[in-house]
């Protein structure tokens, strides 16, 4: 389900760390990776130089930190927006995820200061990975999915299933928020779900693969309380949907109302305290 993982850097950060723990994975551990860092223009040849050749380094350090097999590893080094370059480079591997760090920033900001993470999340199609600055990165044994019926939670709880397949003390969390208190907060509740229902069908999925299984609830505002749901449990990667509202003939500008508007996936990308991967779902 990933073979082919873009990591775009900018400088070592949370980024490399996150996708070193991803490979530590059994089911990642074939995946090639491309390691892509961007240079944007400069207005003369000398400061063109200098960035070029820092992006050299940018890319060797990053290798070098990874300590990946030459195998399974390529490097790009490519002019241009960085944002614009991603999303394009994402295409010709025709990547299967794309890790990228994150300052987190709410959705205004991230329009005003013009945020790469924020712009490919909103014009890519694919599953994208997104690392805060200021998070701590674990080894990843407790991934949760928050389930509610749609296709993008289904496709979610897919790639978590994958994430886990053969993961020694692996744990999936399944949390179902309600909605109907009027935005009451209630606390986090195990519970056993009806085989029926959204959570237990989920399970059942679960248990087929021998993968552990803890299903919980809790009330609130949906985005709030995933967010406080992950932190109270110690999770160490949250998946997310995120359908695809707009029409295919806008497909390359930016859906204004998805980055100023309500968004569950973006309020999750800015206030979670673990990584996100964000999964695309058509409408």
């Amino acid at each position: 389900m990933i073979q082919k993982i873009l990591l775009a850097v900018s400088g070592l950060g949370h980024a490399e760390e996150m996708l070193k723990n991803l490979k530590a994975l059994p089911s990642i551990q074939g995946a090639k990776v491309t390691i892509l860092h961007v240079v944007a223009g400069q207005s003369t040849a000398a400061m063109m130089t200098d960035k070029w050749e820092e992006g050299g380094k940018i890319l060797a350090n990053a290798i070098q930190h990874l300590n990946l097999d030459p195998s399974q590893v390529s490097s790009i080094l490519r002019q241009g927006e960085p944002k614009d370059v991603v999303c394009q480079v994402a295409n010709e591997i025709d990547a299967d995820l794309i890790i990228m760090g994150s300052r987190g920033l709410k959705r205004l900001q991230s329009i005003l200061s013009n945020s790469v993470s924020q712009y490919v999340f909103q014009l890519s199609s694919r599953p994208m990975l997104l690392v805060k600055d200021d998070i701590y990165v674990k080894s990843i044994r407790r991934v949760m999915v928050a389930m509610d019926g749609s296709d993008s939670a289904k496709k979610c709880l897919n790639l978590a299933l994958f994430l886990l397949r053969g993961v020694n003390g692996g744990q999936l969390v399944l949390v179902n928020i309600n909605t109907d208190l009027g935005g009451k907060v209630s606390g986090v509740t195990d519970i056993k779900p009806e085989r029926d229902s959204v959570l237990g069908k989920a399970m059942i999925e679960a248990e087929k693969q021998a993968i552990a299984v803890r299903c919980v609830t809790s009330s609130g505002k949906p985005g709030e309380e995933i967010c406080r749901v992950a932190d109270k449990l110690g999770v160490d990667l949250l998946l997310i949907g995120s359908p695809d509202r707009r029409p295919s003939i806008a497909k390359s500008f930016v859906d204004i109302d998805r980055l100023i508007g309500s968004s569950l996936s973006d309020y999750v990308r800015v206030n979670a305290t673990c990584p996100v991967l964000l999964a695309r779902t058509n409408a």
